[in-house]
Formats: C-alpha cells, structure tokens, sequence
C-alpha cells in the first residue's frame, strides 16, 4: 500500500516517519519546512531510539502528489477546511482517509463533504512535538487506537492496521468510535486547555493537589457527558484513575493546546471543548467547568 501524510507536526512526523523507516511507500505534505527536510531529511528523537530519514518524498503542493491507498490526516482541525481541496487529488475509488485527530464528530462531518469515501478516526495517547525543522521529538507513549467509521472498508482497515505494526507502533483497534474518542477527551479536555489558562505543564499540574483535583473534576464532567449522550461503552471512574496515573508517569510535557497558544496559533477549542459541551447538553448534561475553561480559552484566543 501507498500512504500520503498530511500534516508532518509531532504526530504525522512521527508516525509517517516509522511507516517511511519500516520501507513504506510514503509521501509527506508539508508546509513551512518543505525545502528543510527535502534537502536535509527529517530527524526523530525518540525514547525508543533516534533515527534520520533521507531522500523522503516530500511535496508542498498537493497537486504534484499521487493518489494514495492511505491518506492519514494530522492536521489540527483548525485547518481541516482544507481538505476540501486536498482530498480529491488523493483519494481513489477504495482510498481510506484516517483521521489521527482530537474532537467530537470529525468523522461525521467529513462523511457530509464526501459520501463515497472510507473514513477511519485515530486517537494517539503520545508524548510528541515538533522542535524544529525537519525534527520531531518522541517524549513518552505511542499507542494509536484506531476505529472504522466506514464499514465496508474492512479489507483495507485490516491492511493498514497490520503495516502500523509492522512499523513498529501500539496499535488498539476501538470496537466503537465514538465511545473512544469521548475516551480521548477525558485527557484532552482535562489537561490542553488548563496548560494554557494556568499556564504550566502536566506535571506542574499533577504535582498541585488543587490542580489535580481540577483535573480529576473536568475528567469526571467528561465522563458523565459521554455517559449521557449514551455511548456503547461507558466510562467509569476506573478509566479515569488510569488517565491520571499515566499522566503522573510521564514525561514532562506540554500539550498541543498549549504549543499553539505559544506559538500564537489558533487553539482547537471547537472540537475539543465546544462541541462536546453542545452535545453533552442535548444529552441533558451540563459541563459547567469544562464550558468555564472553553470561555477562558475563547478569551484567551481573541487576544493574539
């Protein structure tokens, strides 16, 4: 199989860079540091061994790029208007488009633009950042988890599902989507937007047993958010002591969130906060705190 990767931050940097190691066919879609890594490669710092990747197929216009069996989305999905235009230079009659993003309905949404095509979501619980150009370092976890949101693309789900392994990556096949990505956002919604309004970093908050409780607080809101809106699998307060032990353990680390409000991009609040505030209340369900954290973030967004 072929793979196209949109995005090349932390995620796609790195987890196209093990598809590219493991002898993949790969093309890479990059933006700023196109003439960087076509000249110079791109670098992995990883906790599982650093390695350098040269003479990658690199693009900055998709026009140029071959259609692909895989396209693997890690944009931030403040960009995700752009697939409109890039997609349909890459996608073939059985492409599968994978979604490795953080949010609500990023699936569904996409199904409305395109009908036709197969769509996967992705979830990756990995310590992961983009340092420079042309470099990626892997702080800490990996696995991705991944669920089919297109049931007719079984075969190729299978396929690629098997390559990720044979890259050398955690794969979790999810036995259902929206119950993962409600999963996701226990951590997401807990720790990106508190990194930026306090900002700090996770084991700043952690180590604060006022903060910590904020944590387990916005964790418990998301889990009887998810709960009401009636997901397949629901999540008890075992999986949250789990998301909290983790964070505990790992690596010092400052989330995507917080990353963008440095750097003065545009925070994913809509995905990640709004969207599910909004349907946990159809749900009957308020997230007080979580909607107090989205309007200090909103605040905060308008301000750079």
């Amino acid at each position: 199989m072929n793979y196209a990767i949109i995005g090349v931050g932390g995620i796609g940097g790195y987890y196209g860079g093990l598809l590219a190691k493991a002898n993949k066919n790969v093309q890479f879609l990059l933006h700023s540091d196109y003439e960087f890594v076509k000249q110079n490669g791109l670098q992995i710092d990883s906790k599982n061994g650093d390695f350098h990747l040269d003479n990658l197929n690199v693009f900055n216009n998709v026009k140029n790029m071959n259609p692909a069996d895989v396209i693997i989305v890690c944009v931030k999905t403040t960009n995700n208007h752009l697939l409109k235009s890039f997609l349909p230079h890459l996608v073939k009659n059985d492409s599968l488009v994978v979604l490795i993003q953080n949010g609500l309905g990023l699936e569904s949404d996409l199904q409305k633009e395109f009908p036709d095509i197969n769509i996967v979501g992705g979830m990756a619980f990995i310590c992961t950042q983009k340092i420079g150009e042309g470099h990626i370092r892997h702080l800490d976890y990996g696995k991705l988890t991944l669920g089919l949101h297109t049931p007719k693309a079984k075969d190729l789900f299978d396929s690629l599902t098997n390559d990720l392994i044979d890259a050398g990556l955690e794969i979790e096949i999810a036995p259902d989507l929206q119950s993962a990505r409600w999963r996701k956002l226990v951590w997401n919604i807990a720790y990106n937007g508190t990194t930026v309004v306090l900002n700090t970093d996770t084991k700043q908050l952690m180590d604060n047993a006022s903060t910590r409780q904020l944590v387990t607080d916005l964790m418990i809101e998301v889990m009887n958010g998810a709960n009401a809106c009636g997901i397949q699998y629901p999540i008890d307060e075992t999986f949250i002591q789990q998301m909290l032990n983790m964070t505990e353990n790992m690596a010092v680390y400052a989330p995507s969130m917080k990353l963008d409000f440095d750097h003065k991009r545009e925070m994913e609040i809509e995905r990640i906060y709004s969207r599910p505030i909004t349907e946990a209340k159809k749900a009957g369900y308020e997230m007080k705190k979580t909607a107090t954290i989205e309007q200090q973030l909103k605040f905060i967004n308008s301000h750079y």
